[in-house]
């Protein structure tokens, strides 16, 4: 049996599998359960989804290519942002518990009004559609590498494959697969950086090539990081409202076991982002250049043994669905939870909202089907949709739970810039003639978005009333601090 049919072989019978999962857990009777679990997950299972939901194709995959150009400092373009927005969800896990909503949206009503949840629902669901087109990106070049097929036709193999596990499983089932495919990764991930080690020869090798290729600071960790810090700052405060993963927080038993989640996902990021930072570097030594097909499926595809090749490919496949499968289902959650119950039909039944959240299911696949048509740049649409949360999310979710005197209308107002910064920015990125005053996709951007969102709300909340006794009830219920909240 050739190479390809057994990889084929055993892409069907894992595919058959996850389905299998999805499946099994298809009896899903309310919008809570179909989303959250009903919240009996465990923290050590919904930490494992977390990490696999950002330790992921497109993270993982595109930072072996950047340090295989970069070196050790790369770590600060996906490894940091992780680390920080983590960090910060520690000490906010707590009070995301302890408000006890299904969804960021439902949150930001409690605390703000309506409108403002309107407007982060539609921030949430740009931002999963744009982060989901990134894995679709990921896995039609895999496949176009792998098997005889078009990038096109790659995408759609694999949109579809999450499309059969996601539809019916609902929250459990992402987590249940997500737990079988974060092993296989996992896997893939020490077994290609110990490849790359052995076949270049270590970290000597790496510094002696760098220093013929006059690549100076590549194993140097702080080595050009002011290049990098339009993604920290980004990505970092972005990631840390990623509604995601705000959903597991949600989803966890009680607000202990939320924190106990964010601290194992803390110290788990590290080496994890550190493994494959290395394997570029190794890879540096093998490679001249950044291979055409990307370097991991390049070195996956030059295994000679068939089911060690078949078993690696099914591993890098599973990074790129774990986070895909993430995404699809918050986007769809809030698209059903926060537009269609509110808005649509407020009468609406449970079995309605699970139908109806299949069917978000399905056309936010397809639209990140669509986005990873047209643009095929991984980090470009990475910030992109990135830039829409830091810029006009971030300032009235963090604030809304330290500061009482923030009102709904300065988070309003706040958002709403965000939404048009945001957008100017992503038709300069595209070509579009407009002025602009600042470098797109620069450190200097993503200072002036957050900090002109925070200048809004500040001032909007100081000369604007809202229901002050409302918004401390909110700050006391979710008790991140143990503290008053700030007047």
């Amino acid at each position: 049996m050739s190479r390809s049919a057994i990889i084929i072989l055993f892409l069907v019978l894992y595919v058959a599998l996850i389905i299998g999962i999805g499946l099994w857990n298809r009896r899903n009777d309310s919008s809570e359960e179909y989303f959250l679990a009903s919240r009996n997950l465990p923290a050590w299972l919904l930490a494992i989804t977390f990490i696999a939901s950002w330790w992921g194709g497109g993270s993982a995959i595109d930072l072996v290519n950047h340090a295989h150009q970069n070196g050790l400092s790369s770590f600060w373009i996906y490894g940091v942002p992780v680390l920080i927005a983590t960090a910060l969800m520690y000490l906010f896990a707590k009070g995301i518990r302890n408000v006890g909503s299904i969804s960021q949206p439902q949150l930001m009503k409690q605390r703000y009004n309506g409108h403002a949840a309107l407007l982060l629902s539609i921030f949430i669901i740009i931002f999963m559609v744009i982060a989901a087109s990134v894995q679709v990106i990921v896995i039609g070049r895999f496949f176009n590498a792998f098997f005889d097929v078009s990038y096109s036709v790659g995408a759609l193999i694999g949109t579809l494959i999450v499309l059969s596990y996601s539809l019916f499983g609902g929250f459990k089932g992402v987590v249940l697969t997500d737990f079988l495919q974060f092993l296989f990764f996992l896997f893939t991930g020490v077994f290609l950086c110990y490849l790359t080690y052995s076949q270049s020869g270590g970290m000597e090798a790496v510094e002696a090539k760098a220093l013929a290729m006059g690549k100076t600071g590549f194993t140097d960790f702080f080595s050009d990081v002011s290049n990098n810090l339009a993604y920290v700052i980004t990505f970092g405060t972005s990631w840390m409202i990623q509604a995601n993963i705000w959903q597991r927080i949600s989803a966890a038993k009680k607000a202990t076991d939320a924190r106990k989640m964010m601290l194992i996902s803390f110290f788990a990021f590290i080496p994890l982002y550190l493994m494959v930072t290395y394997t570029g570097m190794f890879s540096s030594v093998i490679y001249d250049s950044v291979p055409e097909a990307g370097i991991v499926p390049t070195l996956i595809s030059g295994i000679a043994n068939p089911i060690l090749s078949a078993v690696l490919f099914l591993g890098l496949c599973s990074a790129m669905m774990s986070t895909m499968d993430s995404l699809i289902n918050t986007g769809a959650l809030s698209l059903t939870v926060d537009v269609y119950k509110p808005y649509i039909n407020p009468n609406s039944t449970p079995k309605q909202e699970v139908r109806i959240g299949r069917i978000s299911t399905f056309l936010l696949a397809a639209l990140a089907l669509l986005i990873a048509l047209k643009i095929q740049s991984v980090l470009t649409i990475s910030w992109i949709g990135s830039d829409f949360l830091t810029s006009g999310a971030f300032v009235p979710l963090v604030l809304g739970f330290l500061w009482a005197r923030g009102t709904s209308k300065a988070a309003v107002y706040s958002m709403i810039f965000g939404l048009l910064f945001s957008s100017y920015n992503l038709l300069v990125a595209l070509g579009v003639d407009l002025p602009v005053a600042w470098e797109i996709a620069s450190a200097t951007q993503a200072l002036i978005g957050i900090s002109a969102s925070l200048l809004i709300y500040v001032m909007c909340s100081l000369f604007t009333l809202d229901d002050f006794e409302k918004n401390q009830r909110f700050i006391k219920k979710a008790n991140i601090l143990n503290r008053k909240a700030l007047v």
